[in-house]
């Protein structure tokens, strides 16, 4: 989907953020121009990956098409999906992104351990849109 947010595949797939030298605030969205902490003086800008799990801060349903610049296919039924905003723990971090297809509301709770696994936002004959999605962590150890 933007091209730098994410590396690798499978158990390798990870989301990159940023972290500064002077006072280690970690991006999401990166940032790789200058730090956006306030309170610091400004420090070189590294690319880290961030942790592959997190715990489920908030979450809603997604019950009507987005506008553009959102890519989808008007011609097709609109499909809701589930939205869930995960704390990265090390990171202190809330990234926000779509649960897997097939994860709903009801299968969601605060606090629910998750992982996050590379999805398909959009594909067509040309081209497949490639995201991140979160995916509960069942029946495995923390």
């Amino acid at each position: 989907m933007v091209e730098g947010w994410f590396t690798g595949e499978g158990d390798g797939f990870r989301l990159l953020g940023t972290r500064c030298s002077a006072c280690a605030s970690v991006f999401f969205p990166r940032e790789d121009t200058h730090c956006r902490n306030p309170g610091c003086p400004g420090g070189e800008l590294e690319e880290v990956p961030l942790s592959p799990r997190g715990r489920v801060w908030s979450y809603t349903d997604s019950q009507y098409r987005p506008p553009s610049p959102y890519v989808t296919d008007p011609e097709l039924p609109w499909r809701p999906y589930a939205l869930v905003a995960v704390e990265l723990e090390a990171e202190r971090l809330v990234v926000l992104g779509q649960a897997v297809p097939g994860v709903t509301v009801g299968d969601l709770a605060v606090g629910m351990e998750v992982e996050v696994v590379p999805g398909v936002l959009h594909e067509d004959a040309e081209t497949v849109r490639t995201t991140w999605q979160w995916r509960p962590v069942r029946g495995r150890a923390v």
